[in-house]
C-alpha cells in the first residue's frame, strides 16, 4: 500500500514539473526557432509579394466587419455604463474619453487580437496542418519550395502589417458608439465630448495600442503556423492542433499584455518624474 501511494505521488509530481516547467520551456524553444527559422526564409529566398498581399487580405479585409461590429457593440456598451458612473459626478462629458483610453490602450488590441485568432489564427492551423497530415509540404520541399517561405513567413508578416489597422478601426468604430450614446441618451455636448478625448487621450496611447497588436498579431500566426506545421495524426490531428493554436494563443497574448502594460506603465512614470 505505502508502494502504491509513494508511486501514485511520484507520478503526480512528475506530471505537475512535466506541465509547468518542461512543457512550456521546450516549446518555446522550438517555437523560437520556428520563427527564427521563417524569419531567416522571409530574406532568402525573398518571400513572395503576392502571396502576402493574399494573406493581407485573408487577416485584414476579411477581418473588417467582425472587427467594426465588435467595436461598435463594446463602445456602446462602454457608453451606457460610463454613462451611469459619469453621472453620479455630473461628468457625463467624460464618457468619450474613458472610453477611448480604454479601447486605444488595451481593449481594441487585445478583444481585436482575440477575434483575429479564432477567425484567421484558427484557420492558419487547420489549412497547414491539413497540409501536413496530406503529406503536401513533403511533396513542396520535393519540388525545391520552402515552406516556411511559401507557407509561414507571409502568414507571419500579414498578421503583423494588419493587426494595428484593425486594432485603429476598432478604435473609431467603439469611440463613435460611446458619442452616439452619449449625446442622444446622456446629452453630452458635442464640444465637451471632444475636447475630453483630446485631453485624455494622447497620440502615444493609440501607438502603444497599435505596438500590442503588432506583437499579438506575431504571437497568434507563429502559434497557428507552428501547430498546423507540426501537426499529426490525420482528420484527429488536424482539430488538435487548430484546437491548441487558439487556446496556446489566447493565453499568450493575456500573458504578454500584462508584461507590455507593465512595461508601458513604467515608461509612463518615468515621463512624469
Amino acid at each position: 500500500m505505502k508502494a502504491f501511494i509513494e508511486s501514485v505521488g511520484k507520478s503526480w509530481l512528475e506530471s505537475i514539473v512535466q506541465a509547468t516547467l518542461v512543457q512550456p520551456v521546450t516549446f518555446t524553444g522550438s517555437i523560437t526557432q520556428f520563427v527564427g527559422n521563417t524569419l531567416l526564409r522571409t530574406v532568402r529566398p525573398r518571400m513572395s509579394i503576392s502571396l502576402f498581399i493574399k494573406q493581407c487580405e485573408f487577416v485584414g479585409n476579411q477581418s473588417i466587419g467582425v472587427m467594426i461590429l465588435s467595436g461598435m457593440m463594446i463602445g456602446a456598451v462602454f457608453g451606457l455604463q460610463f454613462g451611469e458612473i459619469f453621472r453620479i459626478f455630473g461628468a457625463e462629458g467624460m464618457i468619450g474619453a474613458a472610453a477611448g483610453y480604454a479601447l486605444s490602450k488595451e481593449l481594441a488590441p487585445v478583444i481585436g487580437s482575440f477575434l483575429v485568432t479564432a477567425r484567421a489564427g484558427s484557420s492558419m492551423a487547420a489549412e497547414i496542418a491539413t497540409m501536413r497530415v496530406n503529406e503536401q509540404i513533403d511533396a513542396m520541399r520535393v519540388m525545391a519550395v520552402n515552406p516556411y517561405n511559401y507557407l509561414v513567413a507571409p502568414r507571419i508578416w500579414a498578421s503583423v502589417v494588419m493587426m494595428p489597422l484593425l486594432t485603429m478601426i476598432f478604435v473609431l468604430s467603439g469611440v463613435f458608439c460611446s458619442f452616439m450614446i452619449g449625446v442622444s441618451i446622456y446629452d453630452v455636448d458635442l464640444a465637451v465630448f471632444f475636447d475630453k478625448i483630446q485631453w485624455i487621450v494622447k497620440p502615444r496611447h493609440l501607438w502603444e495600442g497599435a505596438e500590442k497588436s503588432m506583437v499579438f498579431g506575431m504571437i497568434f500566426a507563429s502559434v497557428g503556423c507552428y501547430k498546423g506545421f507540426n501537426a499529426k495524426g490525420g482528420a484527429k490531428g488536424v482539430g488538435r492542433a487548430t484546437t491548441e493554436a487558439v487556446v496556446i494563443s489566447l493565453v499568450t497574448i493575456l500573458v504578454v499584455d500584462f508584461f507590455i502594460s507593465y512595461w508601458h506603465h513604467l515608461q509612463d512614470q518615468d515621463s512624469i518624474l
